[in-house]
C-alpha cells in the first residue's frame, strides 16, 4: 500500500478551504449571523492529534526501535486509521482555515477577530491530526520491506502473520 500523497491532502484540503470560504455567506444568507467556532472542536482535534501521536510513537517504538512485529489486524486498523486520519485533519484544516479567511476583512472588529482568531486556532489544530496520522503511516512501515520496484515504498504494517 502506499503513502498518502501530498496531492490529495492538497486537494482535500483545498476542497476544505473553498468550503470554509463559503460558509460565512451561506450562515449569513440562511440565519443572518454567522457561528462562531467553538473551543471544543479546537479541543477535539488537538486530543485526536495527541492519540495519533501517542499512537504514532508506540508503534515506531515496537517496529523499527526493537525490531519487533505486531499482529496483521493490528497493523491494518492502524494504517487505516492513519491514511483516514491524514484526509480529514487536512479536510477541518482547510475549512477552518477558509472559514478564518472569510472573516478577515471583519478582524478590526471583536466579533470579527474572534471568529478568525478561534478559526484559525481550529485549523491549526488540523494540522496537528494530519501530521500525527502521517506519522503513524510511516511508522506502520517495516524496515526493509521495500515494493517489487525496490523504490522503498512502505507496506501496510509490520505485521505477524500469525492470528492473535
Amino acid at each position: 500500500m502506499q503513502r498518502t500523497s501530498a496531492v490529495t491532502l492538497t486537494v482535500v484540503g483545498c476542497i476544505g478551504l473553498v468550503v470554509g470560504r463559503f460558509a460565512r455567506t451561506v450562515f449569513e444568507h440562511r440565519d443572518g449571523v454567522a457561528p462562531v467556532v467553538g473551543w471544543a472542536s479546537t479541543t477535539g482535534l488537538l486530543v485526536g492529534a495527541v492519540i495519533l501521536g501517542s499512537l504514532a510513537w508506540s508503534t515506531h517504538q515496537t517496529l523499527q526501535t526493537k525490531k519487533q512485529s505486531i499482529a496483521a489486524h493490528r497493523g491494518v486498523r492502524l494504517l487505516a486509521l492513519a491514511k483516514a486520519s491524514a484526509v480529514v485533519g487536512a479536510l477541518f484544516a482547510g475549512a477552518y482555515g477558509g472559514y478564518a479567511l472569510a472573516f478577515i476583512d471583519a478582524f478590526d472588529t471583536s466579533m470579527g477577530r474572534e471568529r478568525v482568531l478561534r478559526s484559525a486556532a481550529a485549523g491549526v489544530a488540523g494540522l496537528l491530526v494530519m501530521i500525527a496520522a502521517l506519522l503513524l503511516e510511516r511508522a506502520c512501515q517495516v524496515p526493509g520491506d521495500d515494493d517489487e520496484s525496490g523504490k522503498g515504498k512502505p507496506s501496510r504494517s509490520g505485521t505477524d502473520p500469525t492470528p492473535a
